[in-house]
């Protein structure tokens, strides 16, 4: 089809009809077909805090060290989403959507089928990058997507859900974890091949996930834009068995077959300056507080608290149903409170609680469950702003620029939060003084309250806006779509 493309200056009312649809069935298939993905990451991530223990005890089939599986296993893993999302995330707003979220999905099938299989540390470490390659691949397709086929109306609370799912993955390596159940040199390799099996099912409901119609439509493909929203459209009236209302907003496009990276750059920079300040603030706060502390979780359970490797899945199990029912419960009054207030609150609030969880834990006043249910409640609200934060650098930039905007920042906050934390706090876990444990819960907790108080000032107002009215594309020529750039 793209041989066939023919550029021009079009007019269209797709980004509205869009918008206007009610909730249906169809977007269900959304949901699973691409937000399933962060259960993917969530397995991946956890997993190595979770196997950390298991993997370093004798018999397990690898002669790793705890500290290189959290620290260096670790920060090859961010190491690789970073790159990954970077590649990838060119790639999608080149080729498109739908090409790119099936390949990385590929990607991540293969490596993780053979981490499974690992013989050696070599390969371990290789595979964990070549794992993260495909996953930060991933967030750039899949973020994209999601918000350009998701009615305006719901998608806070649908982004918030999604990128909450993360956590569903720290559950399905519980069981194999358990050495009352599988052998030592066993359980952590089935931990991995549950994200095979897992992202096996997803790729085959992928495969039904249109491209996304506003991408088809810059890229001067509006007549397959057309198609797929009346399909669309089709299906949700028959569902409803009512009329839908009509579009109440167009939009004039210049069609481009490519965006170039300097413009890219220049819309980050000198465009929306202030946003760019925001997206950076609140990627290194989450990726710091997660990335970093909660790769060595388990084994603080096993150092400082003498729990069984074996049973700490069980103690993430409370953390991970914390961490999703945060963006559950709260994903709603980001689509009615708004944006700007419930972003700022909820990382101010979880810097706050872990301020209050560090204190704690330096005076010895915790053992491994009060320590767990601090962690909960501190997740409760910090998972839902670091959900906030993917959902706001897909929402506050051009459509042109989304998959390279989120895999931006997602790959600098991370660098920085990602990479560098877990070799600091692998080195400050072990240390075995609770003093320095508790400088890392602090560290953590300050960089989300930093990231909170930019929220205060450089917030944007998205909520229940089409995509259009927030950022204003690249190739938009209808001034009525024009938008500050705060």
């Amino acid at each position: 089809m793209s041989g066939e493309v023919q550029t021009g200056t079009v007019e269209t009312d797709i980004p509205a009809r869009l918008d206007r649809l009610p909730w249906a069935r169809w977007h269900w298939m959304i949901v699973v077909g691409l937000g399933t993905v962060w259960i993917l990451d969530g397995l991946e991530v956890t997993i190595v805090g979770n196997v950390g223990g298991r993997i370093a005890q004798p018999g397990s089939g690898l002669s790793l060290s705890p500290s290189e599986i959290t620290g260096l296993a670790a920060s090859l893993y961010v190491a690789g989403a970073c790159v990954g999302a970077l590649f990838f995330g060119w790639l999608t707003d080149r080729f498109g959507r739908k090409k790119l979220f099936l390949i990385t999905l590929v990607v991540y099938l293969v490596a993780t089928a053979l981490t499974a299989l690992s013989f050696q540390p070599w390969w371990f470490f290789a595979c964990r990058f070549l794992t993260g390659f495909g996953i930060g691949g991933e967030y750039a397709a899949i973020n994209s997507a999601i918000d350009e086929l998701i009615p305006s109306a719901h998608r806070g609370r649908v982004d918030l859900a999604i990128n909450g799912s993360f956590w569903f993955g720290a559950l399905l390596s519980i069981v194999a974890l358990d050495e009352s159940l599988l052998p030592d040199n066993v359980g952590w390799r089935v931990s991995f091949g549950l994200g095979v099996l897992l992202g096996t099912v997803i790729l085959l409901v992928r495969r039904h996930v249109p491209e996304s119609p506003r991408w088809l439509l810059i890229h001067g493909r509006e007549e397959e834009a057309e198609a797929i929203v009346a399909d669309i459209e089709d299906r949700v009236r028959e569902e409803t068995g009512e009329d839908l209302p009509e579009p109440d907003d167009t939009i004039k496009i210049r069609q481009r077959r490519t965006i170039g990276f300097g413009e890219i750059a220049k819309t980050l920079v000198k465009v929306y300056p202030q946003r760019t300040v925001l997206g950076l603030s609140l990627f290194i706060g989450q990726a710091f507080l997660y990335n970093a502390i909660t790769f060595g979780y388990a084994t603080i359970l096993i150092e400082y608290f003498k729990v069984p490797s074996g049973h700490t899945g069980y103690y993430y199990a409370i953390i991970a149903a914390g961490n999703f029912i945060g963006p559950l419960l709260l994903g709603r009054l980001f689509d009615t409170i708004g944006r700007k207030p419930m972003i700022a609150g909820t990382y101010i609030l979880s810097g706050v609680l872990l301020l209050g969880t560090a204190l704690l834990f330096q005076r010895g006043a915790l053992n491994a469950t009060t320590t767990t249910v601090c962690w909960t409640v501190v997740l409760f609200f910090a998972s839902t702003g670091a959900s906030a934060a993917y959902l706001t650098v897909s929402e506050v930039f051009p459509m042109e620029t989304r998959a390279m905007a989120i895999a931006f920042f997602y790959a600098i906050g991370t660098a920085i939060g990602g990479i560098t934390g877990p070799q600091l706090f692998s080195r400050l876990i072990a240390s075995g003084d609770d003093g320095q444990v508790a400088l890392a819960f602090a560290i953590g907790a300050v960089l989300m309250i930093a990231g909170g108080i930019v929220a205060l000032f450089f917030g944007v107002a998205a909520e229940r806006r089409s995509l259009e009215s927030i950022a204003k594309p690249l190739t938009a020529q209808d001034p009525a779509a024009q938008t500050t750039a705060a």
